[in-house]
């Protein structure tokens, strides 16, 4: 390995374990920077913090974006296309560390990597809880030292010619791309493409909830916002058949808006798909009582859930009347393969086992009548009525 040090940075070295690609990129202010990387611990053991490959995707950082490793600009701009290297970092460079991990950590896992912090410093962020959640960071953060870093440039991107992270982005910037991310939600609703529009939707509340949470008071005019979006999110996962998920989010728009229709009636859809008959009634007549305009639209919808559930009962029906006989005709079967002497020698055995057959078939006929009452298939509810999005 090939080992230099860089001179205008003291408390770092550098080993070339194996040699790049062409000319040393030029690196101007906003060049995304993507790679991968090993944190070591600088002892004999040389103990293993994280590894980027164990994630998704590999590491972004974005020059002069004030990354909180300040010194990773300083390795990767030393580095050529596809080179890997062994750099050594006094304490000095890592104090900062155990925050940056908990971040990458954090965004590996699909949460905010700024989950948990106050409007502080980095180093005031790190002393108010105590603790990152993870205890090999408290360790490195009570007792700063030197680390070891293994990077490998993957790739090198012009300045600006990226699609901007939600973390990247300014407060206006984040208001400025919900309305545009939910465009592109509802254009690929008119595709069919239901799975890609709710991402789109989902992206678009990630970055106003962002907002929300560093914004008060939040009000009103910020809920008109994000209650459409995460309405239209619903009407994308009843389409997929995620009935569950529709119920969650319906209910804690419910939670908030009392009043909102539209919520109360994806609910019931939701409700209706997983058999929860008397929950889907309650909302469909909530519906007809907050908007007295739809009272048409929620008696079809009660008609065709009343159908169903008849359906519903004379299958549940049948497949107990089925079972019953595959059991009847078992014993039968059984009785008549039996020893001839066995009846006349324990007579006592036979009269007892009679009422405990009939009764095996009254817990058929019993459990067939409670399915009128308690629907828990999950099958699905196919026929519904579709309601455009926003």
């Amino acid at each position: 390995m090939e080992e230099s040090h860089l001179l205008k940075h003291p408390g770092v070295k550098k080993k070339i374990v194996h040699g790049g690609q062409g000319p040393l990129p030029h690196f101007p202010s906003g060049t995304k920077l993507v790679f991968h990387f090993q944190t070591l611990l600088s002892n004999s053991e040389r103990t293993v913090i994280d590894d980027s490959r164990k994630n998704k995707h590999p590491t972004e950082i974005f020059v002069g974006k004030m990354f909180k490793m300040e010194v990773w600009e300083v390795l990767l701009t030393s580095m050529r296309l596809g080179e890997v290297a062994e750099f050594w970092c006094d304490a000095i460079h890592t104090g900062l560390y155990p925050i940056a991990s908990k971040g990458m950590r954090l965004a590996a896992q699909g949460k905010d990597p700024l989950e948990g912090q106050k409007h502080m410093c980095g180093m005031g962020n790190m002393f108010t809880g105590h603790s990152t959640g993870f205890p090999e960071l408290d360790e490195l953060m009570r007792e700063p030292q030197p680390l070891i870093f293994i990077m490998e440039l993957i790739s090198v991107g012009e300045p600006l010619s990226y699609e901007r992270e939600s973390w990247l982005m300014e407060k206006d910037e984040k208001m400025q791309a919900a309305p545009s991310l939910h465009l592109q939600g509802n254009a690929l609703v008119r595709q069919g493409r239901y799975a890609q529009a709710a991402e789109k939707y989902r992206e678009a509340v990630l970055l106003l909830r962002t907002v929300q949470s560093r914004v008060r008071p939040w009000g009103l005019a910020g809920e008109i916002l994000v209650t459409p979006l995460v309405l239209n999110y619903c009407q994308c996962k009843l389409e997929l058949g995620e009935y569950y998920e529709v119920i969650e989010h319906t209910s804690e728009l419910i939670d908030k808006h009392k009043g909102c229709v539209k919520a109360y009636y994806k609910r019931a859809k939701a409700y209706a798909a997983v058999w929860s008959e008397r929950e889907a009634r309650r909302d469909l007549l909530t519906v007809a009582e907050l908007d007295g305009t739809l009272a048409r639209l929620v008696q079809k919808e009660l008609r065709l859930l009343s159908e169903r559930m008849r359906e519903k009962y004379r299958d549940d029906r049948e497949r107990y009347r089925n079972i019953l006989e595959e059991r009847t005709t078992g014993e039968e079967e059984e009785d008549e393969g039996g020893d001839p002497n066995e009846l006349s020698q324990c007579p006592r055995q036979e009269a007892k086992s009679l009422p405990a057959r009939e009764e095996g078939q009254r817990d058929v006929l019993q459990a067939a009548a409670v399915t009128e009452e308690h629907h828990s298939c999950p099958e699905r509810y196919s026929e519904a009525i579709y309601v455009p999005v926003e």
